[in-house]
Parts: C-alpha cells; sequence; structure tokens
C-alpha cells in the first residue's frame, strides 16, 4: 500500500521533467530511495555523497552534460520505469510480481553509480557562433580510480556499499547499456545478455526507461 501512495504522488506530476530546484530533486531522489526501505540504504546514500554523485555530470558531450546531470538523469530514468512498470501490469497483470516496485526503483536510480567518479571539471574550447574559439567550463574522463566498466562496476560498488541486490536487480543493472556496452561485440556476453533479458522483465524496463529518458527528455549540447 505504501508503494501505491508513493507511486501514485510521483505520477501526479510526472510530466514536469525540467527540474529547477537541484535541492528539491535531490530530496525526492533520497526520499525515493529510502521507500524501499532496504538494508544498509542509508549507508548508500551516505556513499553516493562522498562519491560527488549528487554533483557529478551524466555525460561529458551528451545527456545531462553539466553538474549535477547524473542525479537528473537517474531520476527522470525512475520515473519513466514508474510508468512503464504500470503500464506493464495493467496489460499484462502476471508481470507484477516480476517486478516489484522497490526493485523498480532501486535499479532505475543507482543503474549509473559507476559514472560517480570518472568526470573531472576542465577548461575545454570550442568556436562559438562567430568561429571564434572560446574556452568554456565542462569535463574531462578518467576512467582510472575504478577501471572495470560500466554496468558491472555499478554492481560491484552497491555490492560493496553493502546493498543486497537480488539477482535479477543485478541483471538489470548489469545489462541495462544493452548494445551500447562494447562487451556485446563477444558472442558470449550477448548470448549472457540474451539470458538475462529472457529471465526477468526487470531488464527490459531498465534498459527501456534508460533509453527514453535519455533520448527523449533530455537536452543534448
Amino acid at each position: 500500500m505504501i508503494y501505491q501512495l508513493i507511486f501514485l504522488t510521483l505520477m501526479k506530476n510526472y510530466h514536469h521533467f525540467k527540474y529547477t530546484d537541484m535541492m528539491y530533486t535531490k530530496k525526492e531522489y533520497i526520499d525515493l530511495l529510502k521507500s524501499t526501505r532496504r538494508e544498509n540504504i542509508n549507508y548508500v546514500i551516505e556513499e553516493l555523497e562522498e562519491l560527488g554523485f549528487f554533483l557529478a555530470p551524466a555525460s561529458t558531450n551528451f545527456h545531462s552534460n553539466h553538474k549535477e546531470g547524473l542525479l537528473e538523469h537517474s531520476l527522470k530514468v525512475c520515473k519513466v520505469g514508474l510508468m512503464l512498470r504500470e503500464q506493464m501490469i495493467n496489460m499484462n497483470p502476471d508481470l507484477e510480481s516480476q517486478l516489484p516496485l522497490d526493485s523498480v526503483i532501486l535499479c532505475t536510480l543507482l543503474h549509473d553509480v559507476c559514472k560517480s567518479d570518472i568526470y573531472k571539471p576542465a577548461i575545454k574550447k570550442r568556436k562559438n557562433n562567430f568561429g571564434v574559439w572560446e574556452e568554456y567550463r565542462g569535463y574531462d574522463v578518467d576512467y582510472s580510480n575504478f577501471p572495470l566498466g560500466h554496468g558491472e562496476k555499478s554492481v560491484i560498488m552497491l555490492l560493496r556499499m553493502g546493498l543486497e541486490l537480488s539477482d535479477e536487480e543485478i541483471m538489470a543493472i548489469r545489462w541495462h547499456m544493452t548494445a551500447w556496452d562494447l562487451a556485446f561485440q563477444s558472442q558470449e556476453m550477448k548470448a549472457n545478455l540474451n539470458a538475462a533479458k529472457d529471465k526477468t522483465p526487470l531488464c527490459c524496463i531498465v534498459q527501456t526507461a534508460d533509453g527514453l529518458a535519455t533520448n527523449l527528455l533530455e537536452y543534448k549540447d
């Protein structure tokens, strides 16, 4: 019942995806995480704060490539994921037991924690509208801290924080990049991805929500 109330509250204004108050966005993100009532979730939030998750961009040149962009992107993915879950259950009620609300919230909010420590502020150059080179504040990427890939890095970071994840949640976070993951070039990895998608619909929810939030809801330079 509590999850239904949370869902209804979020969906009341789900179409307002332009965030102007990042303090509110951060509170909304944290409240959602806490709503799952998972053991050690408060410690996970502390770790995210220490890692710089709430201030990091989501990319260098593409979606949400600005301060606090990762927070903004993750919350959008969560809201899209919740909408997808609701619609899929309406179409096929049997999916409800395979798509626990807390799993959708956790996987969408935490799928990109691997990005917390890779973006470094940098002064970059670009041509303005007059063809003149100018400096601007941007980000460079540095993978040296924990070079372990993308989805798999997020899973390992979360497990190290003491967050217990189900097999389905691990698969959904690990494979959320689908074909964009370089490992997809391997036939073995492709087989693993396909098996994960066949095993749990949570994979499809997270993958689709991430793609929709990135390509339809976020401005790209």
